[in-house]
């Protein structure tokens, strides 16, 4: 197997649920990797294409994911790079509506993005990719070719309803399409420490998931909504404000456990810290 490092980390963002903090979640991850100095690819998948505005990029005619996705176009002709060092952008439009009907008759249409991803392999440490809130062609295609998926969740009364749903589809991706595809994990968002309600979902979701619950909590913040209308990323907008620094912190879970994941399991010092000769 190649170590991880001679490849791209894909790390999907996926819930169909709409409204739970998705997009601020791919924008803000991939922003963190960056700021951190590890080269990071955003894929924008979604035809609202709020990750792409969210950056700051304005695509442009003829060169986005659709044809990339569609017309089978490389997707280095596509690729944007953004006010940030270390992050590029691979835009969405609004005509990937079309693509889940125009893809429907395609022979291995579900393997369209990893072949796509394939021809970039080495370029970028991560790639993190936004997904449409659907369960669709476009969210199957960013699955089948992603090394794991994070799933944010909404600290709200429902936060849980829609779960099962999203769990089956992963495990059918897993046994037919993608066997590598693991749980990167699940992400609280919109976290009010002011209500007892948060605070029970948090345990509801731990006890549910266990370990699989990254320690990061996004609380709810202002400036964190207010970001993308200016086309920045968290960091860039107000770097001292607390979405600042759960998604700092959660890009360097998302590194540590990439880290600890990359040494040798057999090896007890590798994860102890201990040095091994």
């Amino acid at each position: 197997m190649i170590g991880k490092h001679s490849m791209s980390k894909i790390i999907v963002i996926a819930n169909q649920k709409g409204g739970v903090g998705k997009t601020t979640t791919a924008i803000n991850l991939a922003a963190s990797l960056a700021a951190a100095e590890r080269t990071t690819l955003l894929v924008d998948t979604d035809p609202q294409s709020n990750a792409t505005s969210g950056v700051g990029v304005i695509p442009p005619d003829g060169r986005t994911v659709y044809e990339v996705l569609v017309e089978g176009m490389d997707p280095k002709e596509a690729i944007i790079d953004t006010q940030m060092p270390f992050l590029s952008v691979l835009p969405a439009h609004i005509n990937l509506v079309g693509a889940e009907i125009e893809l429907v008759g395609r022979e291995q249409r579900e393997y369209l993005m990893s072949t796509a991803l394939k021809k970039i392999g080495g370029q970028y440490e991560y790639i993190v990719i936004d997904c449409p809130p659907s369960l669709g062609l476009l969210t199957l295609n960013a699955l089948t070719a992603a090394d794991s998926v994070m799933i944010p969740v909404q600290c709200e009364y429902f936060a849980l309803e829609g779960l099962g749903q999203l769990f089956n589809t992963i495990n059918l991706v897993k046994k037919t399409l993608n066997p590598n595809l693991d749980i990167e994990g699940v992400l609280m968002t919109m976290f009010d420490s002011r209500l007892r309600l948060s605070n029970q979902i948090v345990e509801e979701v731990k006890r549910y998931f266990g370990d699989k619950v990254f320690e990061t909590v996004v609380s709810r913040n202002i400036r964190l909504s207010e970001a993308p209308s200016f086309g920045k990323p968290i960091i860039l907008y107000d770097a001292v404000c607390s979405g600042t620094r759960n998604y700092m912190e959660l890009a360097r879970e998302v590194m540590r456990r990439g880290a600890l994941l990359e040494q040798d399991p057999t090896t007890p010092s590798a994860a102890s810290g201990g040095t091994t000769t």
